[in-house]
């Protein structure tokens, strides 16, 4: 009866979306077609989705999957044929103990619902895949099967950090576990030789460098709540203050306005903290005279972005700080203003690099150690500048450091940020800023300019009442 009850339910729960509205089905379809072109007549392209979750967090799709598919069920996977030029979906069966727990998820009996949702041309069970791939290995002409390399990214998860967490399990002696992905690859070797394997991961790379408009939208968003979260951190800030409570701040704006996770976990640095660029634990106590970061944004949509902001404590910049920051800022601000479509970062930077000099030519600063920290960020920026192959900052897109590599002239739809640091090692100084810029066909859109850099426009916003003075913490 409870059974009975609890399907009752689920079957009314219908008003819940089961595909995406951020993309149509025809930009995956024109996605896929970028891919059928790239592997060829005899290509086919096989993409494993993410497996379901290990804890009680809600599942997200990795982005591989996700960018050619939108596909938020667990434990799919999709196989592209390149002769064809058609899409094959395979999903688990249906769990109705499950549905009637968690909701309704698209499955193997939804075939013709998804089709129609997606636009992807069929739809099988999973167990069929292994069917179907030797059918593929008793052709006359032997296919290429093309599969990414490199480890998927999920929730929170940029190549480099999946990278090193591959690294860490496989030098732990008591563990040493292949990824998912060198798994998958070593089961089509082992069950089906007749197929060459190649990898994906640059097809998919070199497709996810430019944005469409319905990639820009969802990073603007995640770009405006982000700037929404630094600029009530500025409001907030206050002395004697956890770092964790500016987190717990912004995750709010980002969950009330539709984010569905963090792009990446909150860097909020108090002091000498900053000095670590990826300092997370959130621990520290803000202190009054010292100088707060403050890095976060979140996930919308599968998209994300990178912002960084810096202010005082005691919402008033020191004369020290005020020196070293305006030189800061004005270095940072020279970068911004030589960004442009149809140049290299090469020569942006060089030309960067020449109002810069103007720039610590006519500053004046009250300690000399400050003023050789200065010389020396324009000295590393310059050594840095020597190397063609050296960029402006990262890209952002699905990941918040996004994949792709192009050294070459910058072009509509590029999505990165900038993000040069100052250092002042020998008083655990650290500045940092970080904005999020979008190439388009006449120059740039600088996204995150709203959040203020001004030291005036800075102190003017801290003065304002903030959200954690109306909700002060719970202290028994």
């Amino acid at each position: 009866m409870l059974l009975l009850l609890l399907l009752a339910g689920a079957s009314a729960a219908q008003d819940v979306p089961r595909f995406t509205s951020d993309f149509t089905p025809a930009e995956f379809a024109a996605r896929r077609a970028q891919v059928y072109a790239a592997i060829g007549p005899n290509g086919l392209a096989l993409l494993q989705g993410n497996p379901s979750p290990e804890s009680y967090t809600r599942f997200r799709q990795n982005n591989e999957l996700y960018y050619l598919s939108g596909i938020e069920s667990p434990h799919a996977y999709l196989l592209l044929d390149g002769a064809e030029k058609k899409a094959a979906l395979y999903l688990p069966h249906r769990h109705v103990p499950r549905e009637a727990a968690e909701g309704k998820l698209l499955s193997a009996e939804d075939a013709e619902e998804v089709t129609k949702l997606t636009g992807i041309e069929n739809v099988f069970a999973l167990e069929l895949l292994a069917e179907h791939l030797a059918r593929l290995a008793r052709a006359a002409e032997p296919w290429t099967v093309f599969t990414p390399f490199q480890p998927a990214e999920g929730m929170a998860t940029s190549r480099d950090l999946a990278l090193r967490r591959i690294a860490d399990t496989v030098n732990d002696p008591w563990d040493g576990r292949a990824s998912r992905e060198a798994a998958l690859l070593g089961l089509i070797r082992a069950r089906f030789p007749q197929f060459e394997v190649r990898n994906l991961t640059p097809t998919l790379d070199r497709l996810r460098l430019i944005k469409s408009p319905a990639e820009l939208a969802l990073i603007r968003k995640a770009t405006r709540l982000s700037g929404l979260a630094l600029m009530e951190g500025m409001r907030s800030t206050q002395p004697g203050m956890l770092e964790s409570e500016l987190d717990a701040m912004a995750k709010f704006i980002f969950y009330r306005n539709g984010a569905q996770g963090d792009a990446y976990y909150s860097l909020v640095a108090n002091g000498p903290n900053a000095i670590y660029p990826h300092y997370n634990a959130g621990k520290g106590r803000l202190e009054d005279g010292d100088l707060l970061l403050m890095d976060y944004a979140p996930d919308v949509g599968y998209y994300m972005s990178d912002v960084t902001r810096m202010w005082p404590v005691n919402g008033k910049f020191t004369q020290e700080q005020r020196e070293l920051y305006t030189f800061y800022l004005g270095a940072y601000r020279a970068i911004l203003d030589a960004i442009r479509p149809g140049v290299t970062p090469q020569t942006i930077r060089r030309e960067a690099l020449v109002t810069m000099d103007a720039l610590l030519a006519r500053s004046r600063f009250s300690k000399e150690l400050h003023a050789k920290a200065a010389r020396d960020f324009i000295d590393a920026y310059r050594r840095a500048t020597d190397n063609p192959r050296q960029t402006l900052g990262h890209w952002v897109g699905m990941a918040a450091h996004d994949v792709g590599t192009d050294p070459g002239p910058l072009r509509p739809g590029m999505v990165f940020t900038i993000e040069p640091a100052l250092r002042v090692p020998e008083e655990n100084i650290y500045i940092r800023l970080e904005d999020l810029i979008i190439i388009n066909e006449t120059g740039k859109e600088i996204v995150s300019d709203f959040v203020p850099t001004d030291v005036d426009a800075i102190e003017a916003l801290m003065k304002e009442e903030g959200m954690l003075q109306r909700y002060p913490m719970d202290r028994p």
